[in-house]
């Protein structure tokens, strides 16, 4: 069964939680202004799992909406209004685009602009369901199981499911869900995708196979390879590890490497990210000092040829720092990419965390530009630079 679970922000600064039926209610008797709040709404879909640890069975793919109260209220006048955002290879949605900071919620900023906003988690990350073979610790790596030894672990151990946890076509079975469920619950005929890393393959994959359902679409650093396959393994599941995790020290390590400008990002927004991170994953926060983990997702189908397909309208976005997906291979995308409406967004002073740095401004803006317009500063075509400091 589908479930919704409403956040309404009071001025009291307190959450409450109500029904979809009282929502309208509420809302008639709220005095609405210019100081309106977007509330937060929590959405389960139900998917029959394609996912190779779990086939067969439902998971629940938990939806987090981002909107002012009065914009689900125009009912069938939110054709173009309607975004999804799809997450990377391991921080989900809800955590990298809704930080609990003022001013780094990408969701937000778009509500706020008129959107209604909406973040997946596919199978296995964060509030959606995880696969069983998640929760052993011993189907990480032995050297990622090394980090919990002695604490949790007296020597490394033997899998109990050898294979990857997931595939791209189980995510697009998911995204596919999602994206049908909110047309319904929108009345709409299509959405844009906003993604991240592993998330541009998700979700500029989903829309070569369905483009009728998506509209335009916003990639930041996405993980092209020109030299993907385009066929599935030959042997699925694909063997090896089920899962990985992060770590606090993995994930600031990470960053900081990729850190090129003074005061790139604040400490602030990380402590504020990682927290969040932890209270996504309530069982993986107990192992150790707390991890993140991610399931591991097979990758094919999204590579040169599908790229010189696809026209749907895209703006891909390139942090010259970015240490994770390089500049250059987001240039590449660019170049192959079939779509005649097109803009690569050249950012200084970014990393593959574009989203939490000192430039997310300039990112959101880019962003708002072209879900609305179609055009970023009046261009619908060419490569714009913008955030470069002395």
């Amino acid at each position: 069964m589908r479930g919704t679970r409403i956040l309404v922000p009071m001025k009291t600064r307190t959450s409450h939680i109500v029904t979809t039926a009282a929502l309208s209610v509420l809302l008639a008797t709220q005095e609405l202004d210019a100081q309106e709040t977007a509330l937060q709404v929590d959405h389960y879909v139900p998917v029959v799992s394609t996912a190779p640890s779990m086939e067969g069975q439902t998971a629940q793919i938990y939806v987090r909406e981002r909107t002012l109260p009065t914009t689900p209220l125009r009912g069938s006048n939110l054709a173009g209004q309607v975004v999804l955002f799809v997450h990377g290879a391991g921080t989900p949605a809800e955590v990298a685009f809704d930080v609990p900071l003022e001013g780094y919620s990408w969701m937000t900023y778009l509500a706020d602009a008129g959107f209604d906003t909406f973040a997946m988690d596919t199978t296995g990350y964060g509030r959606s369901t995880r696969p069983h073979v998640m929760n052993d610790i011993c189907n990480l790596s032995e050297q990622q199981q090394a980090a919990f030894i002695p604490t949790v672990l007296d020597a490394p151990c033997a899998p109990s499911y050898e294979f990857g946890a997931t595939t791209i076509e189980s995510d697009w079975h998911d995204i596919d869900a999602v994206v049908d469920y909110l047309r319904d619950l929108r009345n709409v005929q299509a959405v844009h995708l906003v993604a991240w890393s592993l998330g541009g393959p998700r979700a500029a994959g989903y829309t070569a196979r369905h483009p009728e359902k998506v509209e335009r679409l916003v990639l930041l650093a996405p993980a092209y390879n020109r030299n993907r396959s385009a066929e599935p393994p030959a042997s699925i599941p694909v063997p090896g590890v089920a899962f990985t995790k992060q770590s606090h020290d993995d994930f600031t390590s990470g960053w900081n490497r990729q850190v090129g400008c003074t005061d790139q990002y604040d400490p602030a927004v990380s402590a504020a990210v990682w927290g969040a991170m932890l209270e996504s994953d309530p069982v993986g926060a107990t192992w150790g000092t707390g991890v993140r983990r991610a399931p591991r997702t097979s990758t094919w189908g999204w590579g040169q040829d599908a790229v010189a397909n696809t026209k749907n309208a895209m703006l891909l976005v390139a942090g010259i720092h970015d240490r994770q997906v390089s500049a250059a291979r987001v240039t590449e995308m660019y170049e192959d990419l079939g779509a005649e409406q097109k803009i690569l967004l050249d950012l200084g002073c970014a990393s593959h965390n574009a989203m939490w740095e000192i430039n997310a401004p300039i990112l959101f803006d880019a962003s708002l530009q072209w879900l609305r317009d179609g055009s970023v500063d009046g261009k619908e075509k060419g490569v714009i630079t913008k955030g470069y400091y002395e």
